[in-house]
This record gives structure tokens, sequence and C-alpha cells, in this order.
């Protein structure tokens, strides 16, 4: 049987192994001394894909199990420019891994025809990572951002929407309660100058996990390229505190 292959994306890396979905997102939180413990997400590939990117033969040739009859966990195939090197055809499943290895699959669905707000603040995931402020909604960002008439833009791009309660209409005086991002009062002039401007950058380097219980409502996971935005939908909170609740428990006990 062909190996899985998964897309990683905190760092980015291809990699194929004989580990289902949830073990494997279990194994890349906790079962491993190479990494520090902690969040994981990465993107479930088809496991029929075919490319002359990447050597996926050798996926074929090393995923056996050990001489014990354990599978072989991970074997990686690329770790550069990998996400822009896969057509979105090929991309299935999302998934979030708690620190603790709890795992939440997220299936693609059509996304919203309006978005709620005046500004958004998104968290680029891969290929680079900075908090970007916007006026834009997902889907034209992501067009804006894998323009090539752009100076500086990216061939594909996964980000996450996160929720700016009161400021997300009134940068100036709208409720900032219990938004954890560091220096509200700067996130404030970020807001406020989109009044000129499309995108304006609020942190470069932005912290490696996510802030789960910031993911914005009604909104979610989007990659995207200039043809096509595959949306992943993220749980409303009944969801998250019915269905999901020992992931979001996880997540919450685990938060950066």
């Amino acid at each position: 049987m062909k190996p899985y292959l998964y897309l990683s994306l905190l760092p980015e890396s291809l990699i194929a192994s004989m580990l289902p979905p949830e073990q494997f997102g279990t194994y890349m939180a906790t079962g491993t001394t190479k990494q520090p413990h902690g969040q994981a997400m990465f993107l479930q590939i088809r496991r029929d894909f075919q490319s002359k990117d990447f050597d996926l033969a050798q996926a074929d040739a090393r995923c056996v199990p050990s001489p014990d009859g354990r599978p072989k966990n991970s074997v990686y195939l690329a770790i550069y420019r990998v996400l822009e090197r896969i057509p979105l055809e090929a991309i299935e499943s999302l998934w979030l891994v708690t620190a603790h290895g709890r795992c939440l699959d997220l299936k693609s669905a059509q996304p919203p025809k309006k978005f709620s707000g005046k500004f958004h603040l998104y968290r680029e995931i891969c290929p680079v990572h900075p908090l970007i402020a916007s006026s834009l909604d997902p889907l034209a960002f992501t067009a804006f951002i894998t323009s090539p008439a752009q100076s500086i833009c990216v061939p594909k791009i996964l980000f996450v929407e996160l929720g700016l309660n009161g400021l997300v209409d009134d940068a100036r005086t709208g409720c900032a309660d219990n938004l954890p991002y560091n220096n509200i009062n700067h996130l404030r002039s970020c807001l406020a100058e989109l009044d000129s401007k499309q995108t304006k950058t609020v942190d470069r380097v932005a912290q490696k996990g996510i802030l789960y219980r910031c993911v914005k409502s009604g909104s979610g996971f989007f990659l995207g390229d200039q043809q096509r935005v595959i949306y992943y939908p993220y749980p409303g909170r009944d969801d998250l505190e019915g269905r999901y609740n020992a992931w979001w428990r996880c997540a919450n006990d685990s938060e950066l």
C-alpha cells in the first residue's frame, strides 16, 4: 500500500508516512525527540499524487516497517518551497494538532459570499508567516498577495483570519477587550492606516503557533493562488464546546 503524504506547515516540509492522519498528527506533536513538544499543522495530500518535483519513489522505498513490525513514522521528501509545487487539486484535509497531540480534521467547503467587518487580521502560515491587517476580505486578499503584478507576492498562500472584536469596524475607539495580541495600540494604528492602503504589516515575524481561540467566528483558514481558493471553515463555539470539546479544551490548555 502506498504511504500517506503530508505537507507539514510548522515548518513547511513534504513528509511520507505509514501512519494515518490522526496518528501522524500525534506523532508530530509529541512523538519525536528531534523537535520540541508543540503544535503541529499539516495538509493531507492525495496518496496517488504524482510529481517530477519530488522523489516520490523514495517514499515507497523507505516507508517500510522496522524489523519488529513498527510502521515508519516519517520520511522527509522536501523542506523548501513545497507548497508552491503542489497543485491545489492534490490537497485534501487540513489538520490542526494541539501540543498534546489532539487532532482536528477540517474539511473544505464553499467560502462565504460575503465576509463581515471593515477590517481583517490575517496570520499568514505558509510559506511566510507575518501578521497582516487588511481592508481586503479573505478572497480578495488571496488574489492580492499571490498576484505577480505586486512587487512582493507568493505563488500560493495559506492563512487564517483572526478576530478583532470591536476593532473590526472602528480601529480608533472600538472595544479591544479580550484580544490577547501584543501592543493593542500598535494594532489600532495599523488598522487606521487601512483607510489609505489595502494591507499593513502588524508583525513581521509572528509567533510559531496559532492561538486557536482567536480564530474569527464565521471564518477560518484559506489556501489559494490566482486561480482558486480552498476554504476550511473553523467550527463555531457550540461545536467546539460540544462535538470537539476534547480538542478544544486541550488547545486552550496548551496555548502559547
